[in-house]
């Protein structure tokens, strides 16, 4: 990569030049992310994974900056315009607006009006113009008038085109006029159709709106460019043309010298028209769109953390499930499924109207939970869930069997989705969403792996961001969640299992079709026999795979296969087998971390073996929590201001947390009332699904929403 570049990123993120130098090289040679961040600290001064996605991107980006270059550079070489001051302009472009103005001025153009004038012989008139020394304009003017000009005055007029044209092409223009956009307003105002249309109501708030464009917020930014693409809105930059008009002609006299009275009213007039009919308009666009691209990245990263938490939710494990999709009129839909998922019956109950088949259901789960041995009941939160875990709870369940709550968001998704009919082709849809259900509360991450991102619940304007920029972070999450919790390579799903660093879909199938024809993995090196998984697949995907029950022990550790050797060593220099060693705190504590420095293997990389030697494979994850919500709110009529009741988080934005309190509507948590000094930023305060505690502060009943605030 470039040095340009790289001190480029290394700005931007933070961090040393040689970190990023390093990791771009890594990246090059085909390592991931998790494999980067996790085996390779010492070639990356211990750069989180984060970190590294970032250096990813930036290296992708870069890499598509040199190919515009490249073609930049060869279409002003073949107009014979390319002069080394320029190329050099070009080649040492790091931002692609400054790019591109350098390009604006050599990039064919569609007819113009400008380049209509310069058709009918009026560039050397407009060249006069602009040096300044013309004393008569009109009489200079008289001189072209023949063939399609017909008089001084068009003259004049195509003169001024061509220079407004030049004006507004110019890169120190256009970077004068960002630099006085950015601290300007951005502005919104309604249009005819949205002061007539009901469906607008809902952006009224920005009707008549104006804030700093620099200090807007993204949730604000992005709800007014929506409403505008609905025809709701017009937005724009409260830009003074007067005083953009003065600063440019004023940098005109500093470039080209003071011109004569006349002159200058022709060059004036030229630059009025250049900011009114093309400046101003590409200005505004690019500052607006400037200001999306952060509140893009903004909203896609709350997205990002919002996912993470999901997927990193507490699982209850390996547990006999019970799972119900609620439902009134077409009653509940269940499922029983043994340890590892396997669907072991399903059935739907009506214990609620119309039916009221209550004795039935109640005999139907009694019957169930015994004769499958139920160790937890998972019922889904959406329509009829309070209802149901009432109806559950009241049952009589033996003791030590858990209720849980769980989101059904996606479930519908995956139901109908090529993976939920490749898993189930037998059944129909109400029977995989139960699955589903239950699944995700054995185990969130290898269950909702199957299930596009964007389906969960947790976004925030995700269908106005940049939809690429959106899909690589989401990727990045998914990837990193699984990695960091480790997969059991003879249990994993190959859903779960192209999640894991090096493997991908294809190599996925590839070592589940081995699984199936030669039985379980005994060994992470058996691998290696798998069709097409070589070498350095191999290097990225072993040590996130766990092979529990493997002869050597470090195979369901995160110990990497290549540092085994001195795992080995420090067994040997202990005394012990290192079976003895693996999982013995008291004698890894006796290791002295800097003997076995060696090579590539830095006192960061023994650390991290060490402190995996105590706890070998621990899932990071928290374990599951049972939750209620308060029995006495069923509707929101029940609600009184001054309430104190326990809520669940269910979805983090920049402004403030959703909480789902028991009742349809989620009540929300707005960042100021976060119980912390100034706004807060709320996934620093909460997490996705943590139970809390709030306090009621406004109910409106007509537009059905719910203020609260956090209490400690």
């Amino acid at each position: 990569m470039k040095e340009l570049y790289i001190i480029y990123i290394a700005k931007l993120l933070g961090i040393e030049s040689w970190q990023v130098e390093n990791c771009a090289q890594l990246i090059a040679d085909g390592c991931t992310v998790p494999f980067i961040s996790r085996y390779r600290k010492e070639r990356t001064g211990g750069l989180s994974d984060m970190e590294v996605a970032e250096v990813k991107h930036w290296t992708e980006v870069f890499e598509e900056m040199d190919k515009r270059k490249a073609s930049i550079l060869k279409t002003i070489d073949e107009q014979g315009k390319l002069t080394p001051e320029l190329r050099t302009k070009i080649e040492e472009c790091v931002v692609s607006s400054e790019l591109e103005d350098l390009y604006l001025p050599y990039r064919p153009k569609r007819k113009t009006r400008a380049t209509v004038a310069a058709a009918r012989g009026l560039q050397p008139l407009a060249d006069l113009l602009w040096k300044g020394k013309v004393t008569r304009p009109e009489e200079e003017a008289r001189k072209y008038v023949k063939g399609e000009v017909a008089s001084a005055d068009e003259a004049l007029q195509g003169a001024r085109d061509i220079i407004a044209e030049r004006i507004s092409e110019t890169a120190v223009n256009r970077e004068t006029l960002r630099s006085i956009y950015r601290t300007r307003r951005v502005q919104s105002r309604v249009t005819k159709a949205g002061s007539e249309a009901p469906e607008a109501a809902k952006y009224r708030s920005y009707f008549n709106f104006s804030q700093p464009i620099g200090k807007i917020p993204a949730h604000n930014l992005l709800a007014m460019l929506r409403a505008q693409d609905e025809g709701y809105l017009k937005v724009d930059i409260d830009a003074d043309g007067e005083k953009c008009g003065n600063k440019l002609y004023y940098d005109y006299c500093q470039a080209q010298g003071y011109p004569s009275r006349e002159a200058g009213l022709q060059i004036r007039e030229a630059v009025d028209d250049a900011w009114k009919r093309l400046l101003d308009p590409s200005i505004t666009g690019e500052v607006i769109r400037e200001a999306k691209e952060k509140a893009d990245a903004e909203s896609i990263n709350v997205f990002g953390e919002n996912l993470r938490q999901l997927l990193l939710a507490p699982p209850v494990g390996q547990k006999r499930v019970m799972a119900i999709d609620p439902g009134f009129r077409t009653g509940c839909k269940v499922v029983c499924l043994d340890a590892q998922g396997n669907l072991l019956a399903h059935d739907v109950i009506f214990p609620h109207p119309p039916a009221s088949r209550k004795i039935e259901a109640i005999e139907k789960v009694a019957g169930w939970v015994e004769k499958y041995g139920i160790e937890v009941i998972a019922i889904g939160s959406g329509t009829a869930g309070r209802e149901t875990e009432d109806f559950i709870r009241k049952v009589g369940l033996p003791e030590g069997v858990r209720v849980f709550s769980v989101s059904e968001d996606g479930a519908s998704v995956y139901s109908a989705s090529e993976v939920g009919r490749e898993e189930f082709p037998e059944y129909d849809v109400t029977v995989r969403g139960a699955v589903s259900i239950g699944r995700r509360l054995m185990d969130p991450l290898a269950e909702l792996v199957k299930i596009d991102p964007k389906s969960l619940g947790v976004g925030q304007y995700q269908h106005d961001v940049d939809q690429a920029l959106l899909k690589e972070k989401l990727d990045n999450t998914v990837e990193s969640c699984v990695n960091a919790v480790g997969v059991s390579l003879n249990t994993a799903s190959p859903y779960l299992l192209q999640y894991v660093s090096g493997i991908g879909p294809a190599l996925s199938k590839a070592i589940t079709d081995y699984r199936k024809a030669n039985g379980d993995f005994t060994s992470r090196d058996e691998l290696k026999k798998v069709p097409r998984l070589g070498a350095k697949a191999f290097q990225q995907c072993a040590g996130f795979l766990r092979i529990a029950g493997a002869a050597n022990p470090l195979d369901n550790s995160a110990v990497h296969p290549e540092s085994y050797h001195i795992v080995d060593r420090m067994a040997r220099d202990l005394g012990v087998t290192t079976r003895e060693l693996v999982g013995n705190a008291e004698l890894c504590r006796k290791i002295e971390a800097s003997r076995y420095v060696e090579g590539d293997f830095g006192l960061p990389t023994i650390n991290d073996i060490i402190q995996e030697l105590q706890k070998p494979g621990r899932d990071p994850r928290e374990s599951a929590q049972e939750f209620s919500f308060a029995d006495d709110i069923r509707d929101l009529e029940d609600l009184k201001v001054g309430m104190e009741l326990p809520g669940l988080v269910t979805n983090l934005t920049a402004f403030g947390a959703f909480v789902d309190i028991g009742l349809h509507e989620n009540g929300l948590i707005h960042a100021s009332q976060m119980g912390v000094r100034g706004m807060a930023v709320p996934s620093k305060v909460l997490k996705l699904h943590q139970h809390i505690m709030v306090q009621v502060l406004s109910v409106d009943l007509e537009r059905r929403r719910i203020g609260l605030r956090l209490l400690k």
